[in-house]
């Protein structure tokens, strides 16, 4: 399965601290060999995977390729971003 990293997902991936890269680089290697399992509600067409107590990567998988759409490491920023869709 190919992995597309948008350049929003990329930037907030550069600003975290090299173990945090390390945990989120072996969730995407994850992501690629199991089924997605948690998916957004309220309408949102994303999935969401839980990389630590806080931090959460957002992506969707369409034909065999995998999109990470966000990176966040604090639960604050994913809370804004998830209830901008609200």
């Amino acid at each position: 399965m190919e992995i597309v990293i948008a350049e929003c997902a990329v930037r907030e991936f550069e600003r975290f601290p090299r173990d945090l890269q390390i945990l989120f680089l072996s969730h995407f290697e994850k992501i690629q060999s199991l089924p997605p399992r948690r998916h957004l509600k309220y309408g949102i067409p994303f999935h969401v995977e839980k990389v630590t107590r806080q931090a959460r990567i957002i992506y969707d998988i369409r034909e065999n390729t995998l999109y990470v759409l966000h990176c966040f490491e604090d639960h604050k920023d994913y809370e804004q971003w998830y209830n901008s869709y609200r």
